[in-house]
């Protein structure tokens, strides 16, 4: 990014060591040898006051400070040249010529003229001056000591601008290795600080998107670690606030709904009952009655006529069971808790509890979602919903007897469809086969004890959560599907 922390960071601090580094080359080449100057007339004055000591005690004619007064003027690279009354001369050098010529010259008033003068006091003189013999610029202090005995002290300046040079090129190559080291320890840095503050850009992202899975995982005690495990604390938060405003707007369109139906869905409810219970009623008077009145004396006959009562006893349960339950989900009896669930395990565990029926049936049961798709509904009437799809087309597969489960997740809504192989519905069967006790195909139903009322539970189910559900007919089969709310 253009504008990103890590960007500014480095830009900032290299500008910084950039700067510095300028700042300091820039002092040293108009500075250091101003220094270097100065510091050499401090020690031309300490040469100076030795030399002085020395002719005044009279140890420089006699020999005994020749050998301290060389190691102080080799030290700091000065010559000297002294010469007393009687004209004798004292110095440090071979050629003393030179030294001899320009003390004359400064006698003479000569030498000044090109030289500039650095410090004068009544006893010396400290200028920086020009020498033509050797073509090079010297520091040079002359004068007279205390008992009238003249003298000359000089240093090369060049020996200064080499060193300040050596000092340039290395104070040079140090700010390039620092520079170096800068740019690494300034990206090392600035990626520890800006990686945790994108991760949590990223993290709160996510829970914009309502994703509350994703966590901040970085760790670290310093503040930005602090603001993490607030940041999952508060996804957490808003996760149980959303399951619990989702289940309040749910209960709240069915209090709306629940008043307009209320009396309606009582009267329907009591004439279904009694149209479905009519039939099994019936049949298990009538065989009981044979039984009674003893119309067959064998055994085996004695015994159908015992199985068929059981059986209409059973469908009679099963169907009171599932009309109490479709009662609770069309009059709202039954609060819908949502929460947040992994759709496909659902489906891998109501296809699980199922292998047995699939086996018996013969039936080859495709399902190839592996990935978590996390959905927002009541878990367990969702897996009704799943169940009833499922155990309907297992009776209804036909032909290659194959049933196959997707799940598809686009624009915020996971879609899952059951097709199973086999005879297309009708068009005139398919806006009533979500009513209650519609048979399609009445006597397929009567065979495997269906009562019409599952797919009613479906619809009452999808229409408590406020989501979309159908069927689609293809050439070869039937495909029921339902939708979830992914955020």
């Amino acid at each position: 990014m253009k504008h990103s922390i890590k960007r500014q960071m480095m830009v900032v601090f290299l500008g910084l060591m950039i700067c510095l580094v300028a700042a300091l080359f820039i002092i040293n080449i108009r500075f250091l040898e101003p220094y270097y100057i100065d510091d050499k007339k401090t020690q031309f004055i300490e040469m100076y006051e030795a030399l002085d000591q020395a002719v005044s005690n009279g140890a420089l004619k006699s020999g005994n400070a020749s050998g301290e007064l060389a190691y102080l003027a080799e030290k700091n690279n000065i010559s000297f040249l002294v010469e007393d009354h009687s004209g004798r001369f004292y110095t440090n050098v071979h050629d003393k010529e030179q030294l001899k010529n320009q003390l004359l010259g400064y006698l003479l008033n000569q030498a000044q003229k090109n030289s500039r003068v650095l410090e004068s006091t009544d006893k010396y003189q400290i200028t920086q001056s020009w020498s033509p013999w050797n073509q090079t610029d010297y520091i040079e202090m002359w004068g007279k000591f205390g008992d009238g005995s003249q003298f000359l002290i000089r240093s090369p300046l060049e020996s200064i601008k080499e060193s300040a040079a050596i000092s340039n090129r290395f104070l040079l190559l140090i700010g390039s290795v620092l520079l170096l080291l800068s740019v690494i320890s300034v990206w090392y840095f600035s990626r520890r600080l800006t990686d945790p503050i994108l991760e949590l850009a990223e993290l709160s992202e996510k829970m914009a998107d309502l994703d509350f899975d994703a966590k901040y995982t970085s760790g670290g005690s310093n503040e930005i670690g602090e603001l993490g495990a607030n940041f999952n604390r508060m996804s957490e938060k808003l996760e149980s606030t959303i399951s619990e405003l989702k289940s309040a707007n749910n209960r709240l369109l069915k209090d709306i709904e629940q008043k307009e139906k209320l009396e309606e869905m009582r009267n329907d409810f009591l004439g279904n009952v009694s149209h479905e219970l009519k039939t099994p009623i019936a049949l298990i008077q009538g065989y009981a009655e044979g039984l009674k009145e003893g119309v067959n004396e064998d055994e085996q006959s004695r015994e159908f006529y015992c199985d068929v009562i059981m059986d209409e006893a059973v469908k009679m349960n099963q169907m009171v069971k599932n009309l109490l339950a479709l009662n609770q989900l069309e009059f709202g009896d039954e609060d819908i808790v949502f929460e947040r669930f992994d759709l496909t395990e659902l489906v891998k565990g109501v296809l699980k509890s199922m292998e047995i029926l699939a086996q018996q049936e013969g039936i080859s049961v495709i399902f190839r979602q592996e990935e978590p798709v996390y959905v927002w509904a009541d878990e367990f009437k969702a897996e009704q919903v799943v169940r009833n799809y499922v155990s309907n087309a297992f009776h209804h597969a036909k032909q290659e007897k194959v049933v196959e489960v997707k799940i598809r997740t686009e624009e915020g809504k996971a879609r899952v469809t059951v097709f199973n192989t086999g005879t297309p519905i009708a068009d005139s069967d398919i806006r009533h086969i979500w009513e209650k006790f519609y048979k399609a195909d009445k006597a397929h139903t009567r065979e495997y004890g269906g009562n019409g009322i599952g797919l009613s539970i479906v619809k009452a189910i999808m229409e408590s959560f406020h989501q979309k559900y159908g069927v689609n007919n293809y050439d070869n089969g039937v495909e029921f599907w339902f939708e979830l709310d992914v955020q």
